[in-house]
């Protein structure tokens, strides 16, 4: 399990349960936002776009909301930083030219 060093994952709680179940914990450096970068700003968002404009009734219905947002997010939603593809395009492009390499 990584994670940063976010006061979440370095509490006494979660790291108990997380050697309860033998699971092995890795942590990126003090500072080290660029290790996370890209994952971050996905949280930000699905935060941003998804969870804080709703108001869920269940569990189940954010489930749900969520993992159709997450879908849009990798199939339709164009990307600045992928040249306005979406990570699935990208993902497909280098794909086919690392298997041709």
């Amino acid at each position: 399990f990584n994670t940063d060093q976010g006061s979440q994952f370095t509490s006494e709680a979660f790291l108990n349960e997380l050697k309860l179940r033998n699971i092995r914990i890795s942590m990126d450096g003090k500072g080290r936002w660029m290790d996370n970068v890209m994952i971050e700003r996905l949280w930000r968002s699905v935060k941003h776009e998804e969870v804080y404009l709703k108001a869920y009734d269940t569990v189940k219905q954010a489930k749900q909301s969520i993992a159709e947002y997450l879908d849009f997010y990798n199939t339709i939603r164009p990307h600045s930083s992928l040249n306005k593809a979406t990570p699935n395009e990208f993902y497909d492009q280098h794909l086919l030219k690392v298997m041709a390499a």
